[in-house]
């Protein structure tokens, strides 16, 4: 599969995107929504996560991906921007650097990036695929991670082959067991500090299972078929953005997905957003609320910063979130962030 821009697709335009969301009509929008139950506008709080795309490179191109990453894509964060966004996060007290993309791990920089972010004392987290452990230049990665005690967050949409290599592509969920089993090998996934975390996104139009009862399963399962550890499981709902939002228009799942999501808006949910307490900054050093209203480029509100060069964490405390259809994938059910569900979690 091909990024939706090296296929030349209308979705492949964050404008059509936000457009395509915006002529949904039929369903209220989400800040009308917020309005009725009181919530608006959502506001920023004090942020506890940094969080870095240092680029749209990977080496797979999934079904659901909402930076529409791939191998064909060359957007990547340079050493000049991640220094900026060093400086930044020197002049703050924010306690972890969450590190995203793509895969993140193509990065030429990456390496240096992970260690100038511990040298400052602060908690690194990766969004690994696990697939990269096996590239020739990255089959080192296990070690670089638990020398800098790097938490992992790993993708592993379902415990069944079929269901993986459907959304990641054939040969996907044996590469994956076999990068699990290097990282516990190096210690991960053991209840100590090298942290290990699977990251599941559900297959097809649906809402992500109860994230309790789905990580005693994995931990069960993955033990008894291939005596695999790791700490928790992570559960996502799936972004109606780009590649997931160009899927869903396609198989004219759109509408029913969008009416799913908005009939079990949960006021608890929006009321812990993970936005209000993140920092999104884009591989160019652009600034945004989170990583879908990055992909979607919907900026931070009037008078807010631009530019990671230019950050105050504590200038715009307070500040409106910025938001649109999207948002009913964070706030539906048990919620959902780039930490799993939020509520009952």
């Amino acid at each position: 599969m091909q990024s939706l821009r090296s296929r030349g697709l209308p979705l492949a335009s964050a404008g059509v995107q936000v457009e395509t969301l915006r002529g949904l009509s039929t369903l209220p929008t989400f800040e009308a929504t917020l309005a009725q139950r009181g919530l608006a506008p959502l506001r920023r709080g004090k942020p506890s996560v940094l969080q870095l795309n240092v680029g749209k490179l990977c080496n797979q191109t999934c079904a659901h991906c909402h930076v529409d990453a791939g191998p064909d894509r060359r957007e990547v964060m340079t050493r000049e921007t991640m220094e900026d966004c060093l400086r930044a996060l020197a002049a703050t007290d924010i306690p972890a650097v969450d590190l995203t993309g793509g895969a993140p791990e193509l990065n030429p920089n990456f390496r240096w990036l992970v260690e100038q972010v511990r040298a400052l004392g602060r908690h690194v987290i990766d969004r690994c695929n696990l697939t990269i452990l096996e590239t020739p230049t990255h089959r080192d990665l296990p070690e670089f991670f638990a020398k800098h005690e790097v938490e992992l967050l790993c993708s592993l949409p379902q415990v069944a082959q079929a269901c993986t290599d459907q959304q990641r592509g054939d040969g996907v969920f044996e590469s994956s067991l076999r990068g699990l089993r290097r990282l516990n090998e190096v210690g991960y996934g053991k209840g100590g500090a090298l942290r290990l975390v699977l990251v599941s996104n559900p297959v097809g139009a649906s809402l992500p299972g109860p994230q309790a009862a789905l990580e005693r399963e994995w931990k069960h399962e993955l033990r008894r078929l291939y005596e695999l550890e790791f700490d928790a499981l992570y559960t996502i709902t799936n972004m109606p953005v780009s590649r997931y939002l160009e899927w869903l228009e396609r198989t004219e799942k759109l509408v029913p997905y969008l009416e799913e999501l908005v009939g079990v808006f949960n006021p608890a949910a929006a009321a812990g957003v993970m936005c209000a307490t993140t920092i999104n900054v884009g591989w160019d050093g652009a600034l945004y609320d989170c990583d879908f209203n990055q992909q979607l480029e919907l900026p931070l509100g009037a008078g807010a910063p631009r530019h990671v060069r230019d950050l105050d964490a504590r200038a715009f405390e307070g500040d409106a979130i910025a938001v649109s259809r999207h948002c009913y994938g964070c706030t539906a059910g048990a919620g959902s962030s780039c930490g799993g569900a939020t509520v009952g979690s």
